[in-house]
């Protein structure tokens, strides 16, 4: 219990320069203008997308409008952005359904290639679509689905921003983009509790750890890679543990007061804990083998998370107590630095260094393309015509 005394910040660590990279003057991005069915209208039927944990297509469109790496000559482009908002389909509990994305996005894609030439120059090859579902482009929200659907054909050639990342995964393209998911800045700052609060809390949790509402049996929990079951079947007892299924008012506060924070992999790899852990700075204990995390060039992550592979645990309490405390003032003091909280979020307005900005970060990065994304005259590369049957449908 040596864990549970006081553990206060004291001072701010470094994280690295790379996250004050200022992209301006670095690349150019021109948005189509699209007919407000694929965003405008589709906002305006449910608002409730606004603060979605998929929300980041809605104010990345917003952000590019009025941001000064944008241009209004695509001659001049060095990327193309089409902005639709493919996740924002939601039932009346707020659960959202990306059946109908393929389809839009086959719509758009037509759209763009017939009222503009520089698609066809490269079949997107230059083009980049924010596609913030679970699992990306294959749009499903169940992986096993998503693998045998697979990314949208015609996306094959283009950048993917997404939430999703697992490495060796048919939903993520090799160079996507990976982000982290949209949480409410305003509504997390203000919920901040002074700095100096004890964290009296050792590891926490709260979260589903089997899934009835989607898996009745709860077979993908609590079999197969089962991290959450496995938490909650070791530790439920455990006095360091504060996990629980209940979602108390008071989350925000409780994980300023907890040392770590417990981010297992659940339908996906990803989860919005990661997000409001580093916020919050509670170090964040990652379960999930080969996770692709987001921002992995500009972020430390191995300096201020705990990674612990899914066979392990039943071990965790061991691990977590066996970190010394000097190695944990040094994740807090790194996750204490302003700049690592700004890249994990989505301020309106928007923020020097913010995650707006590591996208176009990581944009910039992938510049110069390279000659072989141009086609030569009468080249065709993508099939059109390849995915399910209902994908095809007019949109």
């Amino acid at each position: 219990f040596k864990y549970l005394k006081l553990l206060v910040l004291n001072n701010v660590g470094s994280a690295g320069d790379v996250l004050e990279d200022d992209p301006v003057g670095r690349l150019k991005v021109y948005v189509y203008e699209l007919p407000s069915k694929y965003n405008k209208k589709i906002l305006q039927k449910d608002p409730r997308c606004l603060s979605h944990m998929f929300a980041a297509e809605i104010y990345m469109h917003r952000f590019l409008l009025s941001s000064p790496v944008r241009t209004l000559n695509p001659e001049e482009a060095d990327w193309f952005y089409t902005p639709i908002y493919a996740t924002c389909d939601l039932t009346p509990t707020g659960l959202p359904l990306p059946f109908k994305s393929p389809r839009m996005v086959r719509s758009a894609i037509q759209l763009i290639s017939s009222s503009w030439p520089y698609w066809n120059r490269t079949e997107g090859a230059d083009h980049f679509f924010v596609v913030p579902h679970d699992f990306g482009a294959c749009f499903h929200y169940q992986e096993e689905k998503a693998i045998e659907r697979g990314i949208l054909q015609i996306l094959q050639r283009a950048t993917l921003v997404q939430t999703f990342g697992q490495r060796n995964h048919v939903c993520l393209n090799e160079g996507s983009i990976t982000i982290p998911p949209y949480a409410p800045p305003q509504k997390m700052q203000a919920r901040q509790i002074p700095l100096d609060t004890p964290r009296s809390i050792f590891v926490y949790f709260r979260g589903l750890f089997y899934d009835v509402n989607n898996d009745p049996e709860g077979g993908y929990y609590a079999s197969g890679r089962g991290a959450r079951a496995a938490v909650w079947e070791n530790f439920k007892n455990n006095p360091l543990f504060d996990i629980s299924t209940e979602h108390p008012t008071t989350y925000y506060e409780d994980m300023q007061r907890a040392i770590f924070c417990l981010c297992p992999l659940g339908w996906a790899p990803w989860s919005p804990r990661l997000v409001e852990a580093v916020v919050f700075g509670c170090i964040p204990v990652i379960i999930a083998d080969d996770i692709v995390l987001p921002f992995a060039d500009a972020i430390p992550w191995e300096e201020i998370g705990v990674f612990v592979a899914e066979e392990d645990v039943p071990k965790l309490d061991t691990i977590l107590t066996s970190i010394p405390p000097e190695v944990i003032l040094r994740k807090q003091r790194l996750l204490a630095n302003p700049s690592m909280k700004r890249a994990m979020l989505f301020p309106q307005p928007a923020l020097p260094g913010d995650a707006f900005h590591q996208i176009l970060n990581g944009l910039a990065r992938k510049l110069p393309h390279q000659e072989s994304i141009y086609l030569k005259p009468g080249e065709k590369i993508l099939n059109w015509t390849a995915g399910p049957v209902g994908d095809l449908k007019p949109w």
